[in-house]
């Protein structure tokens, strides 16, 4: 709670990066060990009282010698799935809140870093390092961290009843236990760490060749080119299956080694309880607990492979995000960093600015510039920018809206240097491939305004020639989209972008493609947009191939004519 002094038991693991961004609370990890290892030395109790009480009856004794423990088998039977729920609501309690700290971070990270680096990174290695890796580093808690704890702390009570009938039987069931614990867990690791060398770079060739392969798919069946990326990708899924395969033998051994020790402690057990009652040392109930007592005692360390395993995928996880970190241009030990605000003379981000280039030239590190570029847009104005493929229109518009900086010259807004504050806030950018997300429709318009309306939301929709779309479908706004929901077309995608470009608040408005995918309503629907932005005072730029979508602008730029 805020405002109040973090008590000792409740301070965070040190740990510096991805580790400490997990946010992990002792107490709370200790009360999920607690609960998990109630829940699982109830098993180990329940087995022993009841393997006395099953002994202890069949001597025929007075029912209140067996009253207690037939009450307590009841309390344990009961207990074990009490303690396991609460366990599970612990565990992933904190193992959630992790995850979403660890999440918020990462993306505060990779905001601070250097744009011209992020924008370079595959989508597909973003998606698997920012996607199933933090989900990696977060499940350390649930699948190691807890089990790893409950295994110690159940092992030693199974040592501790069986020791209190026979130090000897409880000597042997320690090694046993250790046995059990060490070897499976070491080969258990080996086989994750093959799988982590050998697979982690084909994981995300896969992620990258599945993206390009479905992004691309259009340009593939023109070109000819299917059965190639369809050839990458298997190529790719050969090579994830060759590295999970190479990592099942150490796996397979680890499981015997751990079947083998369960099996020796229990005959060793029976062994041994035979022989003392044979002596005369031990009774037949006490007998009967040392003997089955280890047939629960195994359970705990059967989930040590597991956890080490969990432990290497969390580790290499953590490395690779931090590997994307650093190829973003931020280094993990760097603090999260927001851009800077504007000056104080801009006081309202939202009112109309005139946008000045002058000479710009933009590229990417290392690139080839464009010619320079001299432009005025003035609020209300609309600019084409034309120019044959690959000559730097994209890269033009991220320069303008502050993404890159300049090759050399000056891109202002109200007299002073563009910087990345002003992005996505007085400048706004709609790239060719914008993503649309696997929500709702209402949601991702709100991508471009977080407080859009249901009427908002139906008026810019039918204003881009979704209306009879939206009609259509049976939850309406509420419709999910993308994976397991409904699939969109091309046109309806960029219709979507479109609609985005209506809701967004910054007076200036950058815009990649927008007839891409329409058909010849596309004119008419680009017209729309353009006259409401002048309506409301809002400035376009717009990059296209269609000629005859600059009917709608005041001044055309051609990239392949300035100098």
């Amino acid at each position: 709670m805020r405002g109040k002094a973090r008590t000792a038991g409740d301070r965070r693991p040190r740990g510096s990066g991805l580790w400490g961004d997990l946010d992990l609370r002792w107490m709370r990890v200790a009360a999920a060990i607690l609960a998990g290892s109630g829940a699982l030395g109830s098993a180990v109790g329940l087995t022993a009282t009841s393997a006395w009480l099953i002994a202890r009856a069949a001597e025929m004794p007075s029912p209140a010698d067996l009253a207690i423990a037939a009450v307590l088998v009841r309390t344990l039977g009961i207990g074990r799935g009490a303690l396991r729920y609460a366990e599970r609501l612990r565990s992933h309690d904190t193992s959630l809140r992790g995850v979403a700290s660890l999440r918020t971070r990462a993306y505060e990270r990779l905001e601070a870093g250097r744009t011209a680096q992020v924008m370079t990174l595959p989508k597909g290695e973003i998606m698997a390092r920012i996607g199933a890796d933090l989900d990696a580093i977060g499940d350390v808690v649930v699948r190691a961290l807890v089990p790893l704890g409950v295994a110690v702390v159940v092992s030693a009570t199974a040592v501790g009843i069986v020791g209190s009938q026979h130090p000897g039987a409880a000597a042997c069931l320690a090694a046993c236990l250790v046995v059990a614990a060490i070897l499976p867990a070491v080969l258990t690791a080996r086989a994750t760490r093959i799988s982590q060398e050998e697979g982690a770079q084909t994981d995300a060739a896969v992620s990258v060749a599945a993206l390009s392969a479905l992004e691309g798919a259009t340009e593939h069946r023109v070109w000819g080119t299917t059965a190639e990326a369809a050839s990458l990708l298997d190529d790719a899924n050969a090579r994830q299956e060759q590295a999970r395969e190479s990592a099942a033998r150490p796996a397979a051994l680890a499981a015997a080694i751990h079947v083998l020790a369960a099996g020796v402690a229990l005959v060793t057990a029976v062994l041994i309880g035979i022989a003392a009652v044979t002596s005369g040392d031990l009774t037949g109930p006490a007998a009967a607990v040392v003997a089955l007592t280890p047939l629960a005692a195994f359970e705990a360390v059967g989930a040590l492979p597991a956890a080490s395993a969990q432990a290497s995928r969390s580790r290499a996880a953590a490395a690779r995000v931090r590997g994307l970190f650093e190829s973003a241009g931020l280094n993990r030990s760097e603090p999260s960093l927001r851009p800077s605000p504007a000056p104080a003379d801009d006081p309202d981000p939202r009112a109309a600015f005139p946008l000045e280039l002058d000479r710009v030239r933009a590229a990417w590190p290392g690139g080839t510039p464009t010619s320079p570029v001299d432009a005025r847009l003035a609020p209300g104005q609309v600019i084409g920018i034309i120019g044959p493929s690959g000559i730097g229109k994209t890269t033009l518009l991220l320069t303008m809206c502050g993404a890159l900086p300049p090759v050399s010259g000056e891109a202002r807004i109200s007299g002073r240097r563009v910087t990345p504050a002003d992005t996505g806030i007085r400048i706004a950018m709609t790239a060719e491939d914008a993503h649309v997300f696997g929500t709702s429709i209402i949601e991702n318009l709100r991508v471009a305004r977080g407080d859009v309306t249901h009427e908002e939301a139906d008026r810019v929709l039918a204003l881009v020639g979704l209306g009879p779309w939206l009609a259509r479908q049976p939850e309406g706004l509420d419709t999910i989209l993308g994976s397991g929901g409904l699939s969109v077309s091309g046109g309806e995608r960029r219709r979507l972008l479109l609609a985005r470009v209506l809701l967004h608040p910054a007076p200036i408005h950058l815009i990649d493609e927008p007839g891409e995918h329409l058909d010849e309503a596309g004119t008419d629907i680009v017209q729309a947009i353009v006259e409401e932005s002048r309506a409301a005072g809002r400035s376009l730029v717009i990059v296209t191939h269609d000629h005859a979508l600059l009917k709608v602008v005041d001044t055309v730029v051609d990239l392949g004519k300035v100098g």
